[in-house]
């Protein structure tokens, strides 16, 4: 008996070593690991009425596999499962997800693009953030409350996705996510389409993203967000009262020009979140925003980085909220640096709250919504290190 449970655990392990070696072998497959620990001390001020100093992260965990298969004649199997976590506590991030920021597999070819199955981001967020503040220093440089996505708060699930090659410096993207409800296919449905352009110096895209909810199945009215996408109501004050919205509508626009170490970007969008009779409010918001930003090699190892902020809320509520942020990296090696970033925000007018009631606005630096001021103005300084691997 002893004699076949060895013999059964040695084969075992050479189909596990067959396994693993034959992936590694096969030149023409790969599977990667990698991923980001990030961590820094932060101050808040006007957080319940007190200055905040924490331990806390700035762009948060993540840890993933992107692998590829040869299937010959030009075409590949592609996959990315992306986790995020909380690197002081060790919890899962995107509602307890394992693998919560992306999952999805697909076909790709160079001549005809890729298909692409799972949960995943939506266009905008592939081709026009990138071209933003956002793109190069993250959440401390975004739009308060991310309203209109900049930050990719929201991932589609359940979506299908087409990337175009590139061709002469344009690429276009389209995704359809369905919505899941059995005799209603649109219900809580996601579409999305964006394009880019990069010619020399100077890159351009656009994008627009439509999230819609789906109807209440037995109360009279929505309690929340429940469609295919994540919708963008992490980040605070500034659009938490429109979680019973019927759609969310986001169309944006970003140019970037580079000269010589410094790179300059401008950027608009327009954010609108549209109610029906089962949501909690009547009338459209919408949030216009504008914002620039100029990035500065010093050296190779140094950046220094301006960003400004400015939203328009209008409709249901009337708000307008002033954002300045500023920016200092170092790379101590490829893949490890350090940063000091900082953002102030200045907000006047009105907000609704997650009940549903009008209040004086408050400030809430960028998406950072766990930082709620209770006055009208914020300061949020991060100093901290990342590694990537």
């Amino acid at each position: 008996m002893k004699q076949n449970v060895v013999r059964i655990m040695k084969n075992s392990l050479a189909v596990a070593a067959l396994s693993v070696s034959g992936g590694v072998a096969h030149a023409q497959s790969s599977v990667s690991l990698y991923g980001i620990v990030d961590d820094s001390l932060r101050y808040v001020s006007n957080v319940g009425g007190h200055s905040l100093l924490a331990v806390t992260m700035t762009h948060g965990g993540r840890w993933g596999f992107l692998g590829s298969e040869d299937l010959g004649g030009g075409l590949k199997t592609v996959f990315q499962l992306e986790n995020g976590f909380d690197i002081n506590s060790g919890v899962l991030g995107q509602g307890g997800r394992m693998f919560g920021r992306q999952a999805w597999v697909g076909l790709s070819s160079g001549k005809w693009g890729t298909v692409k199955f799972g949960r995943q981001y939506d266009p905008t967020v592939d081709l026009v953030s990138p071209l933003t503040a956002d793109g190069t220093w993250g959440a401390t440089f975004t739009t308060p409350g991310d309203v209109d996505n900049n930050d990719a708060s929201s991932r589609a699930n359940n979506s299908l996705k087409y990337v175009s090659p590139l061709l002469a410096g344009l690429q276009f993207e389209a995704l359809y996510a369905l919505g899941g409800v059995a005799g209603a296919t649109g219900a809580g449905q996601t579409l999305s389409a964006a394009a880019s352009y990069s010619t020399g110096a100077l890159s351009l895209a656009a994008g627009y993203l439509r999230m819609d909810n789906p109807l209440p199945t037995a109360a009279a009215f929505r309690s929340t967000w429940a469609g295919s996408s994540d919708g963008t109501f992490d980040g605070g004050p500034a659009n938490i009262g429109y979680k019973t919205a019927r759609s969310i509508q986001i169309a944006s626009a970003a140019a970037q020009y580079v000269i010589g170490n410094v790179t300059f970007g401008l950027r608009y969008s327009n954010a609108q979140y549209l109610p029906d009779a089962q949501s909690t409010f009547t009338s459209k918001q919408k949030y216009n925003t504008g914002a620039g930003h100029v990035t500065w090699w010093l050296t190779p190892a140094a950046a220094l980085g301006l960003g400004y902020v400015y939203t328009h809320a209008s409709g249901d509520a009337s708000a307008t909220y002033n954002q300045v942020s500023l920016g200092g990296d170092y790379l101590l090696s490829k893949r490890t640096d350090v940063y000091l970033k900082g953002a102030w925000q200045h907000v006047s007018g009105e907000q609704r709250n997650g009940a549903g009631r009008l209040m004086p606005a408050v400030a809430s630096v960028s998406d950072f919504g766990g930082y709620t001021s209770n006055s009208p103005n914020q300061t949020l300084v991060s100093v901290g290190i990342r590694h990537r691997f």
